[in-house]
């Protein structure tokens, strides 16, 4: 639980971590767009005054991960094709950077790589979908963490946030996750024995075929049918066709 404290650092550090709770339930899936965020009851859970919420609410309202609507509180938002396109613009240069720069990785960043990949396949062998996705989120973010730059991960650990929320329009939750940890794998292995272009070559193919999906998932919550682009691939390509 989350205290406040009695002087102004200490309740600026306390509102960080409010919102470092938050963000990390809505990278975890916990908390889906359309979520109330009621006050009380969650200031009462985090054991933080309703003001010290307030604050963190308004930091996470500015990284576009909740939205303030009148009458009607705050809720988690719902993000829209645009959006989708920008967060997937953003990772292709983060992320394919980060994959350059991965052969003078120290043996900390592949470790972390390495546990988050275990993890997306222990999680998709016991078929915990939400789980696996989580997985493959923070092996993306080990990744990126390779370029050694705190303010990257902070910018970075709030896309992958706005990203989780991208996905939950997914209505198939298992279809949408099904197959990534093969593809997390196969990344993972070209990295770690220092085959920047391969991996590079990879990892687009990689980000284009999950923002492909991303945007199908988002065309039919709206009813629209999907990219006929995607369908074409998914017939034509294995094990890539239920890629996240």
């Amino acid at each position: 639980m989350l205290r406040d404290g009695s002087g102004s650092t200490e309740e600026l550090s306390t509102t960080g971590r409010v919102a470092d709770v938050l963000r990390e339930r809505i990278v975890e899936g916990a908390l889906p767009p359309g979520t109330a965020l009621r006050e009380v009851a969650v200031a009462a859970e985090l054991e933080v005054s309703r003001n010290t919420l307030r604050e963190a609410l308004r930091s996470l309202a500015s990284e576009g991960l909740v939205v303030q609507t009148p009458n009607r509180g705050v809720s988690v938002r719902a993000l829209t094709a645009a959006e989708v396109r920008d967060i997937y613009r953003t990772r292709r240069v983060l992320e394919t950077q980060a994959a350059t720069e991965s052969a003078v990785a120290d043996e900390a960043h592949f470790t972390a790589m390495a546990d988050a990949v275990a993890a997306k396949e222990r999680a998709e062998r016991a078929r915990r979908w939400t789980e696996a996705g989580t997985a493959s989120l923070h092996f993306h973010q080990a990744l990126v963490a390779v370029l050694g730059s705190h303010r990257i991960d902070e910018f970075f650990r709030t896309l992958l946030a706005q990203l989780r929320l991208a996905w939950a329009a997914s209505r198939d939750e298992e279809r949408f996750q099904r197959g990534w940890a093969a593809r997390d794998r196969e990344l993972f292995e070209l990295l770690r024995r220092g085959h920047r272009t391969q991996s590079v070559g990879v990892l687009l193919v990689y980000l284009e075929d999950s923002e492909r999906q991303v945007l199908d998932g988002l065309r039919q919550a709206r009813g629209a049918p999907p990219d006929d682009r995607s369908e074409r691939n998914a017939r034509g390509r294995s094990p890539r066709a239920d890629a996240t």
